[in-house]
């Protein structure tokens, strides 16, 4: 009897571990089926729909919730965690129940009220936002933020005490993060950026006008697609559409969609709207398919994923070895608009850095302060500091100080992002500059290991360097904890000095910036 024991408790394991990923999948499941709503709400679904989507939504998140909370989820997770804590740290099991279980003691923290209250709340108030930011009316948002502020705490005080009403939002997005850690951060980062932002401001702009003539839309629409899957999104696993805010979907390891808006007059809007959110989804592309439909089969964190769209975007998107390749192809398209342009000035065009209004416009230095207002107005919001009706004006000063101008009216303010208006207010923007800096360092160290990285670029190839992204990133998932896969990735913690020199080196060789002035 006693030499078939190990064998029953192995059997025992295998049955719980069963139980675990299909209880585990239908929550995926009900995520999945919830996401599709809102895709479909972003792209083509009809005015009339609003009210049912938020309600149908509102009860799939509901439902999600409440299988995330179960308490025989609790337990099957409690009786595998002495067996995962056996298993090497880096398998698939282990990781699974580790995961599972800080998802689960993170849920049951969650009222299931909550989540269906919210998810019908943002629901509306993104449909209202897509009105009221072409009306330039911001008073109609008022009771919606208010609204969101109110639920923002409400949940920040599910997970009381905290250090910060905002750290358990930043948490959510970046695991690890505090509000204290990001000030830190960007605190640092401001003192090397505003004096390089004011050498290359205080120089003639750059012209820019060859990227703003008449452009059809489904000429630029084919190209971005076909630069999209030049770099390696998988358009048999995904596809793109129109939407007011770009963004990335996953629905499965088999559909990851991407959206992008079309502006005739600004040719690099969905191009490098395109390219950004072909990132996010090659990073879920890449993703083990073992992984589909756990916790692990997804990106790991904000920040490590806006580092993925970032880098195919900025990194090699904007780079001069990226156009020695496709311009030529880009001019024969627009051959009237481009083909007296040379690249050199559509290169410098593609990265004029200047002081501008719109987030999502601006350049790779003047991005980050966009951002660092952004998570400064939230934080103030959040402590009370700053009442709802009073953004615009605070929006404007801020602008004013950290940029040196200001939005005249609000939908080039504190309308433009969908942010706030489809979702809590906190933990929403930090994201973007913690990926701005990893995105640097990742590409550094896929260049260590591949030196012939840019050369292949140049040519049009991207293998070398997705395939080193897909071994030492995107395949693990959220198997590890986003400062344990940057070190692993990486051989180090999340560092500044690489998207520093990054930086240096571009724009101090574009705008012949002094020696020095990158110290």
């Amino acid at each position: 009897m006693t030499a078939r024991k190990p064998a029953r408790n192995r059997r025992s394991v295998e049955r719980m571990l069963i139980e675990l990923k299909r209880r585990l999948r239908e929550i995926s499941d009900l995520d999945a089926a919830s996401n599709v709503l809102n895709w479909d709400q972003a792209t083509y679904m009809p005015e009339g729909g609003v009210g049912a989507r938020g309600r149908q939504r509102a009860m799939l998140n509901r439902l999600a919730h409440e299988r995330a909370v179960e308490p025989g989820l609790g337990r099957l997770i409690d009786g595998l965690t002495r067996y995962g804590e056996n298993l090497p740290y880096g398998s698939d099991d282990a990781s699974l129940i580790r995961v599972a279980r800080r998802d689960f003691q993170k849920n049951i923290k969650i009222p299931s009220d909550h989540v269906e209250r919210v998810t019908a709340h943002f629901s509306t108030s993104y449909d209202a936002w897509t009105r009221a930011r072409p009306g330039n009316d911001f008073a109609t948002m008022v009771p919606y933020l208010e609204r969101t502020l109110d639920l923002s705490r409400e949940y920040s005080s599910c997970f009381a005490p905290h250090n910060h009403v905002a750290d358990p939002h930043i948490d959510d997005a970046d695991e690890g993060m505090t509000a204290a850690s990001v000030s830190g951060l960007f605190g640092e980062l401001k003192l090397q950026l505003v004096p390089m932002v004011r050498a290359i401001c205080d120089q003639p702009a750059a012209d820019d006008t060859n990227l703003r003539q008449a452009f059809p839309k489904a000429a630029q629409f084919d190209f971005a697609l076909r630069a999209a899957k030049s770099l390696g999104y998988d358009i048999e696993r995904g596809r793109l559409d129109l939407t007011h805010h770009p963004f990335c979907t996953r629905f499965s390891a088999g559909d990851v969609r991407i959206t992008t808006r079309i502006d005739e007059n600004d040719l690099g809007d969905a191009l490098f709207s395109t390219l950004h959110e072909a990132g996010h989804a090659m990073y879920e592309q890449g993703i083990s398919p073992e992984l589909d439909g756990t916790p692990l089969g997804q990106g790991v964190s904000a920040g490590v994923h806006e580092s993925q769209s970032r880098l195919w975007e900025n990194v090699v998107g904007r780079s001069r070895g990226f156009w020695e390749y496709f311009y030529p192809k880009l001019q024969r398209i627009f051959e009237e608009q481009l083909s007296r342009v040379p690249l050199a000035a559509f290169h410098r065009a593609i990265n004029k850095v200047a002081r501008s209004l719109i987030r999502t416009d601006a350049d790779e230095l003047t991005y980050n302060l966009h951002i660092m207002l952004r998570f400064d107005l939230e934080l103030k919001m959040l402590e009370g500091q700053l009442r709802v009706r009073d953004l615009p004006e605070a929006w404007r000063a801020a602008m004013r100080a950290d940029l040196g101008i200001a939005p005249s009216d609000d939908r080039d303010g504190c309308l433009q992002d969908a942010h706030w208006y489809s979702g809590y207010i906190g933990g929403r923007f930090q994201s973007y500059t913690i990926g701005n800096i990893l995105s640097a360092q990742f590409f550094a160290a896929a260049l260590k290991a591949h030196p012939h990285i840019l050369h292949e670029i140049a040519k049009g190839e991207f293998g070398a360097l997705h395939t080193w992204l897909r071994d030492n990133l995107y395949r693990h998932g959220s198997k590890f904890a986003p400062n344990d896969l940057v070190e692993r990735a990486t051989g180090a913690l999340m560092q500044m000095r690489p998207y520093l020199d990054y930086l240096h080196e571009k724009y101090g060789a574009l705008y012949r910036l002094p020696p020095g002035s990158n110290h």
